[in-house]
C-alpha cells in the first residue's frame, strides 16, 4: 500500500539544504520527463534546480539517489520561485522509499550536527590558546 506523508501542522517537517545537489528526474503521466537537481528535501517536500518551470499543479513520479538508497515518490510541482527553482510535494510513496528517505536526511543531520559541534570545539580551543 503507497504511503502518503502526513502534515503534523504543530512541527513543520525538519528541511536538509543540501550542499552538494543530486540529479534527480521526474517522468510525468504523459511521458514527459524533466532532469534537474535537488536543492532542498524534507519528508514532505523539497526544491528542486530545473532547465526551466514545470506547470504548477503537474503530478509525477520524482527520482534520486540517497546514501540510504534510491527514492521513488509522487510530487506535485508547486508554483515555481524563479525560472529554474521550483518546490514540490510529496504526494505519495511506494514500499521502503519513504522510509530510506526518513533515513538519509536524519543521517544527513546528524552528519551535519557532529561537523557543527567539531567546528565550535576548534574555535574554542582557538581562543582558550590565544595570546590576549
Amino acid at each position: 500500500m503507497p504511503f502518503i506523508p502526513q502534515f503534523n501542522g504543530q512541527r513543520r517537517a525538519e528541511r536538509v539544504r543540501l550542499d552538494e545537489s543530486i540529479p534527480a528526474v521526474v517522468r510525468f503521466h504523459d511521458g514527459n520527463r524533466t532532469s534537474g537537481r535537488l536543492k532542498v528535501v524534507s519528508l514532505t517536500g523539497g526544491l528542486l534546480s530545473l532547465p526551466r518551470p514545470v506547470r504548477q499543479g503537474s503530478v509525477g513520479k520524482l527520482m534520486f539517489l540517497t546514501p540510504a538508497g534510491s527514492i521513488l515518490g509522487s510530487a506535485e510541482m508547486l508554483t515555481p520561485m524563479s525560472w529554474e527553482l521550483q518546490p514540490f510535494k510529496f504526494v505519495g510513496f511506494s514500499g521502503d522509499d519513504h522510509g530510506r528517505l526518513e533515513t538519509a536526511i536524519h543521517a544527513y543531520l546528524q552528519n551535519k550536527r557532529k561537523q557543527e559541534k567539531e567546528q565550535q570545539r576548534e574555535r574554542d580551543e582557538f581562543e582558550n590558546f590565544r595570546a590576549w
